[in-house]
C-alpha cells in the first residue's frame, strides 16, 4: 500500500502539471502505477490500455503531437522497456513531449541474477531529454515532497523547459519493492480515502488533492533482506543523463539574424514541429512577413500552410525544381524548421548563391544538413520577426519592392502552369483504363476530404505524393506526419492517438507501413475519436520503385524479395478480424461515395489497389513534364 500511495502522489503531481492521458501496458512490477492511475480516473485522469508497449508509446506520441502536452506511458520491467525506443527516437527528432515510466526491481536485486532484472536504465538514454530515477530502495522509500519534485523535474525536461533543449521524451525509472499487490479490503479503504479527498477538492479535482490527504503508515522492507545491495552507494533520486549537446544554449540564440525585406527572396516552410499552442502566432508572423516582403512561400505538405487563402503558397516546387530556371532564383531564403522531403529542393538550396537564415520553433539543435545557413534562430518565427522589426529604424513598414514582386510573379506563373498540367494528367478517368494511380489518388483526396478534417500522412510514398502532386489551393486542413526519423514504426497507433486527441482523423498509408503496426487495430474497442484509414495497396514497398535499385537484367537481382517484400495478407480480412468495417474501392468513380461511407464510421478502412511499377514511371513522366511550365 505504501507503493500505491507513492504512485498516487506521483500521478497527482503529474496531473497538476498537465498530464491528462496515461497509457498502461500489463505487468506485475508496474501494478502500483497502473492501479493508482485507475483510482484517479474519477478525478479526470484519462486511462488507455494497450497490450503492446510499442503500440502504446506510439499512441501516446500521437496524443502529444496533437495536444502539445506529454502523455504518459507505463510499462513493467525488463524487455518491455526496450519496446519504447522507436517512439522515443521519433519524439526526440520530432520534438514531441513524451513521458515514459518504467517499473524496475529495487537496487538490491540488480546485477545479481534476479529474474527480469536488466540494464533498462540504459535502453532509452541516447534519445531522451533526461533519464531520472526514484530511490534505489523503491519509490515508497521517498517522502511525498521528493516524489513531487521528481514529477516536476520530469515535466520540465519533457517540455523543454530546462537546459535549453526542445520538447522530447523523458525516461523515469521507478524501482518498486515487494510486496506489490494490496488486498481487496486495503484497496477499497484507499479508494474511499481518495474519494473523500477528491470530494473535498471540489471542482479543483486533481489539483486540489494533496499528498497529506493520502498519508499512510511508513513502508516496511521485506523481512530479512537489506534495503540496498552490500557495498552499494545510495542512489541519486534524481539521476539524469540528457542527450549530448542539449544542455548548452544554442550559439545562434544571441543577436538577430536579419534578412532584407526589400530584396527578393523566398520562404521555405518545412514540416511544422512546433507545439500547437504556437501555431496561430507562427501563421500571423508569416503573413506579416509576406505582406511586407512579397516573398512566395514554398510550403511542404506537412507545413500546415497549404490551402491558406491569405498566403501566396507554392505547392509544386518539387516538380518545378527538376530543371530549375534561373528566373526563380532568389537572393535570400528564409527557411522555417527542418527541410521538406524534396531532394530536388535540397539540391537547389545547396547550390543557391543566396543568403539563407533558418528559424526553428524552440529547437536549438542544428537543422541544416546542407551547411548553407548563416545562422539559426530558435525563438520561433514570431520572436525572430519581432527582433528584426526592433532592429530596424522605422520597423517593418512599407510595401514589397518591384524586384520581389517580379520574383513572386515568376513563381506564381510557374505554379499555375504546373498545376494546370497536373490537372490535365491526373483528373478524370485514367487514360489507360487501369484504375487509380497514387498521384491521382492523393490529388483527389485533397479535394474530397472535408475542410478542416485532420489528415495524417504515413512515411514513404504517401507523404511524397502529397508534397509533389496535390494542389496547394485544396481545402485547408491540419496535415500531420511523423517525419522526425522517417520510419514506418507505429503508423496506425500514431493515427489512433491523433484521432483520440483531435476527435477525428484520416490516415493515408501504404500497405507495408500499415502491416508493420497491425497491433494498432487493437485500439478499436476503446478509441473515442473517429479514424478513417485509406490504404494504398500496391503489393509491397512502392517507395523502392522510385529509387534506382531495380537494374537490368532483372534475373541478376531479386528486387521483389529484397526490397518490395509483398506480403500475402488480405487487409480487408485483417480489419474484419479486429471488428473494423472495411471496403475496397473498385473504381475511381466510386471514391466519393465510399469515402462518405467510411467517414461516417467510428473506425473504418478503405483499400485502393494500385500498380507500383506503373506509378513510378508516371511520377517520372510528370516531373519531366513540369519543366515545360517554367518561366521563359
Amino acid at each position: 500500500m505504501a507503493n500505491l500511495r507513492a504512485a498516487l502522489v506521483l500521478w497527482l503531481e503529474l496531473g497538476r502539471g498537465g498530464v491528462v492521458h496515461v497509457v498502461v501496458s500489463p505487468g506485475s512490477r508496474s501494478a502500483p502505477l497502473a492501479v493508482a492511475a485507475a483510482l484517479l480516473e474519477p478525478a479526470g485522469l484519462v486511462l488507455h490500455t494497450a497490450l503492446d508497449e510499442r503500440s502504446a508509446a506510439f499512441f501516446a506520441l500521437g496524443l502529444g503531437r496533437a495536444l502539445g502536452a506529454p502523455a504518459a506511458v507505463v510499462t513493467t520491467s525488463g524487455s518491455a522497456v526496450a519496446q519504447l525506443l522507436p517512439a522515443c527516437v521519433e519524439a526526440d527528432h520530432g520534438t514531441i513531449p513524451l513521458l515514459l515510466l518504467s517499473a524496475d526491481r529495487p537496487l538490491r536485486l540488480k546485477g545479481c541474477g534476479a529474474n527480469q532484472s536488466v540494464n533498462q536504465e540504459q535502453f532509452l538514454r541516447a534519445s531522451c531529454r533526461a533519464f531520472l530515477q526514484a530511490d534505489g530502495a523503491g519509490l515508497a522509500a521517498m517522502d511525498s515532497l521528493a516524489v513531487e519534485r521528481l514529477a516536476r523535474e520530469c515535466l520540465a525536461r519533457c517540455r523543454g523547459q530546462a537546459g535549453g533543449a526542445p520538447p522530447g521524451a523523458v525516461h523515469l525509472n521507478l524501482p518498486l519493492e515487494e510486496p506489490l499487490h494490496g488486498d481487496g479490503a486495503a484497496l477499497a479503504a484507499l479508494a474511499a480515502q481518495l474519494a473523500m479527498a477528491l470530494a473535498g477538492a471540489g471542482e479543483q479535482g486533481l489539483v486540489g488533492v494533496k499528498a497529506v490527504d493520502l498519508a499512510g503508515p511508513p513502508p516496511a522492507g521485506p523481512p530479512g533482506l537489506p534495503t540496498r545491495a552490500p557495498g552499494a552507494s545510495p542512489p541519486d533520486a534524481l539521476a539524469r543523463s540528457s542527450s549530448p549537446g542539449l544542455e548548452a544554449p544554442s550559439p545562434w540564440l544571441a543577436g538577430t539574424l536579419g534578412l532584407d525585406p526589400d530584396l527578393p527572396g523566398v520562404v521555405v516552410a518545412g514540416p511544422w514541429r512546433g507545439l500547437p499552442q504556437r501555431w496561430s502566432g507562427h501563421r500571423a508572423a508569416l503573413l506579416q512577413w509576406q505582406r511586407r516582403s512579397g516573398w512566395p512561400v514554398l510550403a511542404d505538405g506537412l507545413s500546415g500552410l497549404r490551402g491558406d487563402q491569405e498566403l501566396a503558397v507554392v505547392a509544386g516546387y518539387d516538380l518545378l525544381l527538376e530543371s530549375p530556371s534561373a528566373d526563380l532564383a532568389p537572393r535570400q531564403v528564409l527557411r522555417l524548421g527542418s527541410l521538406p522531403a524534396s531532394r530536388r529542393l535540397e539540391r537547389w538550396l545547396a547550390g543557391l548563391p543566396a543568403r539563407q537564415v533558418l528559424v526553428s520553433e524552440g529547437d536549438p539543435r542544428p537543422l541544416d544538413p546542407l551547411g548553407r545557413i548563416e545562422g539559426q534562430d530558435a525563438t520561433g518565427l514570431a520572436g525572430w520577426l519581432a527582433g528584426l522589426e526592433a532592429s530596424r529604424s522605422g520597423g517593418l513598414g512599407g510595401a514589397p519592392s518591384s524586384a520581389s514582386v517580379a520574383l513572386a510573379g515568376a513563381w506564381q506563373r510557374a505554379e499555375a502552369g504546373v498545376q494546370a498540367a497536373l490537372e490535365r494528367e491526373l483528373s478524370g478517368p485514367p487514360q489507360d483504363g487501369l484504375g487509380w494511380s497514387e498521384p491521382a489518388l492523393a490529388r483527389a483526396l485533397a479535394r474530397l476530404l472535408p475542410e478542416g478534417l485532420p489528415l495524417m500522412l504515413a512515411n514513404s510514398s504517401p507523404v511524397r505524393d502529397w508534397e509533389s502532386f496535390v494542389d496547394g489551393r485544396s481545402p485547408a486542413r491540419p496535415v500531420l506526419g511523423f517525419r522526425g526519423a522517417s520510419g514506418i514504426d507505429g503508423t496506425l497507433s500514431e493515427a489512433c492517438g491523433l484521432a483520440e486527441a483531435l476527435g477525428a482523423c484520416v490516415l493515408l498509408s501504404g500497405d507495408l507501413a500499415l502491416l508493420h503496426d497491425s497491433n494498432g487495430w487493437l485500439w478499436r474497442p476503446q478509441l473515442r475519436g473517429r479514424l478513417t484509414v485509406v490504404l494504398v495497396d500496391n503489393q509491397g514497398g512502392g517507395i523502392f520503385e522510385q529509387l534506382p535499385i531495380r537494374c537490368p537484367p532483372e534475373a541478376g537481382l531479386d528486387f521483389e524479395r529484397l526490397f518490395a517484400m509483398p506480403q500475402p495478407v488480405d487487409p480487408l480480412a485483417l480489419a474484419a478480424l479486429h471488428g473494423v468495417p472495411a471496403r475496397k474501392v473498385a473504381a475511381p468513380a466510386d471514391l466519393p461515395a465510399q469515402l462518405a461511407w467510411a467517414l461516417a464510421q467510428p473506425f473504418s478502412l478503405l483499400v485502393v489497389c494500385t500498380d507500383r511499377r506503373r506509378d513510378a514511371a508516371l511520377r517520372q513522366r510528370l516531373r519531366t513534364m513540369a519543366s515545360q511550365h517554367l518561366p521563359p
